[in-house]
């Protein structure tokens, strides 16, 4: 494994890939992902990236849909950037080859969704992350001075209080100089030193039991910062996606686009009767926090365990050609969509908080850059108004790199960085205290701080997280080193963060 890269990107999603892709020809980069560069949540982005492309839509509408799903609680300025931006940077991923699907007439088919005033979500039937992700991995492997790394987990960034001193500047006191990374193969752990580092490792939907992210998806990137003492904001606002099919069994859980409401699917009680209408006007289409909390109040009121989508009105061969996914997996378990009720719930889906970066997508660390979910950059607000997530990251891959590439020449790798130490260690005598924690983990958080909240959950969550904490500390600091008792230790200090934010603003209970 290369020691000294100019570029380190920690995750192998849209924004990580983007991001290598217009740094490399100016230097090294290394892409260390914890699994295969497939696994990634882009993969599971059904509907697709939303951007401006036909009128009547406008900047303007997309900018007041932004703002409106969000609760008015995005930064305006980022709003405005993302949304004018994002049509050339569309543009970027047809020209690398990402293929969007076409009306007979060649024009671009939009779907709507969720919040959206009109249609302007471009996609690949019913996969575009699929879609997008095949693209620039083909761009990335193709490249020379592109190194890939896979099934390596990074453990911890490496900043200069590993050196025991603290070095002044003028917006930060800490930088960074890479990251120590396990190689999960070989049980070795490497001293990756960077120039610039990009953490692009996704949010943290883990840390509930229903959650519509890979398993690999466990707040990794988040938790280094925050024990490298970087700025974390607005974790509370976790957004629940309002359909994923009912099946308890199965991790992680299967989306139902809500491209299927954008062409008629409307959602239904257990009792086959339909109820959003008397929380939004928008009904089965109002933003996804309003549908996740109404689908979560009507299932308490009729103790019921889910919900039903139906998609009844669309016709067989629409279906078939739109969401091919959605209908094999459906018939995988006895279920017609186009005459049967689809059985739904909210599962946890999206984080809108994360690391927070400037307009550059710098973070408050110096040296290290966030994009994707793993980044709070003011887009969201409260809740991400639907397919605008594909779209911020890769504008902000694109701001990063951009303002990367003109800080490196500048810029050093670090000197007398210690290696990993590990001294004192022992293998874990027993595997199940582990298992223990991560299932408790995800009770606390999904019982406690899900869809609705209170004062008197989350300070129950907070004390019982407590003590998985404490002792999940003293295994970690006495084991020898395992990726899954590091990313336990990445859950819990996410949900502690989720749990301490949410009881500071008043709105999220």
């Amino acid at each position: 494994m290369e020691n000294n890269v100019d570029f380190l990107i920690i995750g192998s999603g849209i924004a990580g890939l983007t991001y290598a892709i217009k740094v490399a020809d100016k230097g090294s980069v290394c892409i260390v992902t914890k699994s295969s560069i497939n696994d990634a949540s882009t993969v599971y982005a059904q509907g697709g990236i939303a951007s401006v492309t036909y009128k009547p839509d406008s900047f303007d509408k997309h900018i007041h849909d932004t703002l409106d799903a969000g609760q008015y609680l995005n930064d305006k300025e980022i709003v405005n950037m993302v949304i004018k931006e994002g049509p050339q940077q569309v543009q970027n991923l047809i020209r690398w080859g990402a293929q969007f699907d076409k009306s007979k007439s060649g024009k671009y088919y939009l779907h709507k969704e969720g919040g959206h005033s009109e249609k302007r979500v471009l996609h690949h039937k019913d996969n575009t992350g699929e879609e997008i992700q095949k693209t620039l991995i083909r761009q990335v492997k193709a490249h020379p001075n592109i190194s890939i790394y896979e099934y390596h987990f990074a453990i911890d960034l490496i900043t200069q209080h590993h050196l025991g001193k603290l070095v002044k500047r003028k917006h930060t006191d800490t930088e960074c100089y890479g990251a120590y990374v396990f190689d999960k193969r070989n049980n070795t752990i490497h001293t990756m030193l960077a120039k610039i580092t990009l953490l692009a490792t996704g949010g943290c939907g883990n840390v509930y039991q229903s959650t519509t992210n890979p398993p690999v998806i466990t707040g990794d990137g988040i938790a280094m910062a925050y024990r490298a003492k970087g700025k974390i904001k607005n974790m509370e606002f976790v957004q629940f996606h309002p359909t994923a099919f009912y099946n308890p069994k199965e991790t992680p859980s299967f989306l139902i686009t809500e491209a299927i409401r954008g062409s008629g699917a409307v959602i239904r009680d257990v009792r086959g009767n339909t109820f959003l209408e008397k929380h939004d006007s928008r009904g089965s289409l109002a933003p996804r926090d309003i549908v996740a909390r109404a689908i979560d109040k009507k299932m308490k009121e009729q103790g019921s365990d889910h919900v039903y989508l139906d998609a009844t009105t669309i016709n067989e061969a629409t279906f078939r050609e739109k969401f091919p996914n959605i209908f094999k997996k459906c018939k995988s378990h006895g279920i017609n969509p186009v005459t049967d009720y689809i059985p739904v719930v909210p599962s946890a889906h999206y984080l809108c908080g994360g690391v927070a970066v400037n307009k550059n997508g710098e973070s408050f660390i110096h040296r290290l850059y966030a994009a994707g979910e793993t980044a709070h950059t003011g887009l969201h607000g409260a809740n991400r108004l639907a397919s605008n997530s594909l779209l911020e990251a890769v504008i902000f891959a694109d701001k990063a790199a951009k303002h990367g590439l003109s800080q490196i020449s500048e810029l050093q790798w670090g000197k007398n960085i210690p290696p990993w130490n590990d001294e004192g260690t022992t293998p874990a005598e027993e595997m199940v205290l582990i298992t223990q924690s991560w299932k408790e983990t995800q009770e606390i958080m999904t019982n406690y701080v899900g869809i609705v909240r209170s004062e008197l959950r989350l300070k129950r969550a907070l004390d019982r997280l407590e003590i998985i904490y404490r002792e999940n500390e003293a295994l970690y600091k006495k084991s020898n080193l395992t990726v899954r008792i590091c990313e336990l230790r990445n859950l819990i200090n996410v949900g502690y963060i989720i749990i301490k934010m949410a009881q500071s603003r008043i709105e999220s209970i």
